[in-house]
């Protein structure tokens, strides 16, 4: 068993006692279908040579019995259906958490090269196309092997000739179903990639919808979805094609089985070489020889599903998150603020140019530092990697004297808060929007911050006060509110070191201006880097960083910097 195989057995482990109760009551049921044709066949030729009253009796006795063996089938099925369901269920549940979990786990690096709806198709749809796999395959297995190999040795003993005669067909029936079943597998597997990239081309439409609504360009939006559609649509008739030939070739060819056995038997009968009562029995036994071979036919095309579905799902797991705690990382609880950059370089995919190169930085504990420069000098990567977004490539960032990647990574991002320009908000209400920067935190808690943040009055005068729903993404707020209402995440979060990239780039001047007294407030007594946009917001930093492609090319005051007339001073002066 190769390693696939056994990760997948490997999900039945937490049901046990459900799999093999599930597995008992198919074989269960499976043996009462074999039973019931072999009482046809002791009626049809012991039971009516009896003596009238004697037979009429026996056989009410052994209706009796057929009736009570189609109930106990009944309650099989039923077993199967629902406590086998269920197990699929549960299983879907479990791999569910499992790939979530590891989406939390990856990094930005991950995110930058993936589609959500692609990503979102392995929670949804391969998901459940693996527990039906994992509730049907086994059971649907197992009936039809008891069936077919029942049968078997059940016609053998009726008419052995006549048995031959119907098995000679399956090795071109197996044959026949190998061939397309290769075919089948990869048009599935196509369609399972098409299938995510119209998942993610929604995603995208319906998240910029207000983009495409203000530019007019609807019929455009429509037209990429009509092409990716197209696309789907030819998969799928690719996978159909062989599907149909998959079924219909089956079909009739089982279909073929019976009448061949059906002119067979009746020429043994004309022959004296079979009775009557035998033929009819083993027209019902064909009848559970064709059976399982429909079944299997049907368990092939979920198989396909399934088990592409499963390989997609395994693509994510075994991604190894490239930022992950060092198996010696401490812990750490509170902290001062001091920030070193060590000789730190850095690029974010190996065949991209350096963004950081050997660069030092040292930032005291408590120091409001800002950081200016031209779009692509790193200032954004710069604050990106002091959370460990992502990690260098070389030198170290010191974090009070201890080296980031030696800290566990959820209590160094607990000591930093970062104030973004483009604020994600959840959708639901204020309060809890608020509360994601501590969970725990009580209503007075969500209050205060948000006094702080002077979020509390524009708040106030909401129709649901801190109860109302914002929309998805915070869509019924202007910018200026989502971003106190960010500001005000971080108050509650109370972390020593604070990011602010761009967080004020996008307001008008009131709210700019109100947001500006917020992020002051927030940075009292804490380390303080501020990525700034409008160089008029900065002016009174303690530091000034200027950044370019070359490195840190100024620093100093905003008086200092003016003075050098270099490149801030241009900066400045526009």
């Amino acid at each position: 068993m190769n390693h696939k195989w056994k990760r997948l057995v490997g999900y039945y482990g937490a049901y046990k006692g459900l799999f093999f109760s599930d597995m008992f009551f198919a074989v269960l049921g499976a043996g009462v279908t074999l039973a019931i044709p072999l009482i046809v066949r002791y009626i049809t030729t012991n039971v009516i040579m009896l003596p009238g009253n004697e037979a009429l009796q026996t056989i009410l006795k052994l209706g009796a019995v057929m009736v009570g063996l189609v109930a106990l089938e009944g309650f099989c099925n039923f077993y199967i259906a629902y406590f086998g369901h269920m197990m699929g269920a549960r299983i879907e549940h479990d791999m569910r958490n499992e790939i979530f979990s590891h989406y939390q786990k990856l990094s930005f690096a991950f995110y930058d090269n993936q589609k959500v709806g692609q990503l979102l198709s392995r929670v949804t749809s391969d998901l459940f196309d693996i527990s039906e796999l994992l509730h049907h395959g086994p059971e649907d297995v197992v009936i039809s092997l008891i069936k077919f190999i029942g049968s078997f040795l059940i016609l053998c003993n009726i008419n052995v000739s006549l048995t031959l005669v119907a098995f000679a067909f399956l090795p071109v029936i197996v044959a026949y179903a190998f061939y397309f079943n290769k075919k089948m597998k990869r048009a599935f597997k196509k369609n399972r990639a098409r299938i995510a990239d119209i998942n993610s081309q929604i995603e995208d439409s319906l998240s910029g919808i207000r983009a495409v609504k203000s530019f007019s360009n609807e019929a455009i939006e429509m037209n990429k979805f009509r092409k990716g559609n197209d696309q789907f649509v030819e998969s799928k008739r690719n996978s159909y094609w062989y599907m149909a030939w998959y079924h219909s070739g089956l079909g009739a060819l089982t279909t073929l089985v019976t009448i061949v056995v059906l002119v067979a038997g009746a020429g043994m009968i004309t022959g004296a070489k079979m009775d009557v009562a035998d033929l009819v029995t083993f027209l019902l036994y064909i009848n559970n020889f064709t059976e399982p071979i429909k079944k299997l036919i049907n368990f092939t095309e979920q198989f396909q599903n399934g088990y592409s579905g499963y390989e997609r799902f395994l693509e994510i797991l075994d991604i190894e998150p490239d930022i992950k705690d060092d198996p010696n990382a401490v812990s750490v609880d509170k902290v001062k603020g001091e920030i070193l950059f060590d000789n730190v370089s850095f690029r974010y995919e190996d065949n991209q140019d350096t963004v950081l190169s050997h660069l030092d930085l040292h930032v005291n504990p408590g120091d409001y530092l800002a950081i200016v420069g031209s779009s692509g000098g790193g200032k954004t990567t710069l604050c990106s990697l002091i959370p460990r977004f992502y990690d260098v490539d070389s030198g170290q960032i010191m974090l009070d004297g201890t080296d980031i990647r030696k800290i566990k990574l959820a209590d160094l991002r607990r000591q930093i808060g970062i104030v973004q320009q483009d604020v994600y908000l959840f959708a639901e209400n204020i309060m809890e929007n608020i509360r994601y920067g501590k969970p725990d935190a009580t209503d007075e808690e969500v209050i205060r911050a948000a006094k702080l943040a002077n979020a509390h009055e524009f708040i106030s005068q909401l129709p649901d006060g801190y109860l109302t729903d914002i929309g998805q993404r915070g869509v019924k707020l202007s910018g200026g509110q989502k971003q106190r209402l960010s500001i005000a995440r971080v108050f509650l979060k109370n972390p020593a070191i604070l990011i602010f990239d761009e967080a004020t780039s996008a307001l008008d001047n009131e709210s700019e201006k109100i947001v500006q007294q917020s992020m002051e407030e927030l940075a009292k007594g804490r380390t303080t880097f501020v990525i700034a946009h409008r160089l008029s917001t900065i002016r009174n930093a303690q530091k000034i960083l200027v950044l370019t492609q070359n490195g840190i090319e100024e620093q100093g005051t905003h008086d200092e910097l003016l003075a050098k007339n270099g490149i801030y001073a241009k900066l400045y002066h526009g």
